[in-house]
């Protein structure tokens, strides 16, 4: 079984005297830089010149000064950038900078693992990947819980790369719920690949096909998004509390039948064939290409699908019935 990490684990004296710069201040930045101010970290945040971040950064009492400064100033960097901006940043504000010794943490491996930055060998990297949303992260955080963490070190130039990410990951919450010891390429490759079967691309796309083959035999659409989409947070919740075997405890009997006759009948070995395929575009760097390719040509295919997306019908009649229904912030 792998080794979790958890606060009594940890040491995280080889941070407490360094100065930690969060570059970016988006879903995941706020909530790392938040959580290591709130951990007793110094922390500064860096931010492109004119960000409308600034203010709430500030607001939130932290330090902002420039992405180049930051990375004149501190011990350690951690991206909380999107992927598709961290390597631009990297080459023009962030390396020119770089002096031996320093660290690089990345919250996702794609930009190291598929080269598109390069590090010098005389730096560490390593990764500290919280396994929710930033929002989240932060949100467990002040409940004084925290979300599980993966770590990596892809590069060890001062000996202790793995302490030094295991204090980081203590301090935005991870060691209170462990931190698994993981690679690069694995965080990657299973990252991306639960992104697009399962998590986003296979729920999304069996949302859609359960809603369409509802509302094709007849049934009021209102009907099928509450059948299909609504209730879905109730079933994963009931999932995230206990697994599989704690959900099918708390639905009928009847709902268990279907879930073990009538699942395997949707989710057949065809469909475990087509995420084989997903799985080895990613691992053989397909997917990383294209879509590397498609920010390059400027995501006009991207914005298409986007904009596809948002005109089903299911986006319509699900906002009317939400904004019916303003008891569902405070339910999220």
């Amino acid at each position: 079984m792998a080794t979790l990490y958890y606060d009594k684990d940890i040491d995280d004296s080889v941070l407490r005297d360094k100065t930690i710069a969060v570059i970016g201040y988006g879903s995941q930045g706020h909530a790392h830089a938040r959580n290591l101010k709130d951990s007793g970290f110094n922390v500064i945040v860096g931010l492109y010149e004119g960000s409308r971040s600034k203010a709430k950064a500030e607001a939130d009492g932290l330090r902002v000064v420039s992405n180049t400064e930051a990375a004149k100033e501190a011990d350690l960097i951690a991206f909380c950038l999107p992927d598709t901006t961290q390597a631009r940043v990297y080459r023009e504000e962030i390396e020119p900078h770089l002096r031996d010794g320093q660290t690089l943490l990345f919250a996702h491996g794609f930009t190291i693992f598929y080269n598109q930055i390069v590090p010098p060998k005389s730096v560490n990297v390593v990764m500290i990947a919280p396994k929710a949303p930033g929002h989240r992260v932060r949100a467990v955080f002040e409940r004084g819980l925290g979300v599980p963490c993966l770590i990596a070190v892809d590069h060890d130039a001062t000996g202790n790369a793995f302490d030094i990410a295991l204090a980081y990951g203590k301090g935005v919450g991870g060691g209170r719920a462990g931190i698994l010891k993981t690679t690069f390429k694995e965080e990657t490759e299973t990252d991306l690949f639960g992104e697009q079967a399962v998590l986003c691309g296979g729920v999304t796309a069996l949302i859609k096909a359960g809603y369409e083959v509802l509302t094709e035999a007849g049934y009021e659409p209102e009907s099928a998004y509450f059948e299909v989409l609504h209730e879905l947070k109730l079933i994963v919740d009931l999932i995230y509390q206990g697994g599989l075997g704690g959900m099918r405890y708390s639905v009928s009997e009847t709902a268990e039948y279907g879930d073990y006759t009538r699942g395997p009948v949707v989710i057949d070995e065809r469909v475990k064939d087509n995420m084989r395929k997903v799985l080895k575009q990613i691992q053989s760097g397909e997917f990383a290409r294209e879509w590397i390719a498609e920010n390059d040509e400027g995501l006009h295919k991207f914005k298409q699908m986007r904009k596809t997306d948002e005109e089903h019908d299911i986006e319509r009649v699900g906002k009317e019935l939400r904004d019916m229904m303003p008891w569902l912030e405070a339910t999220t």
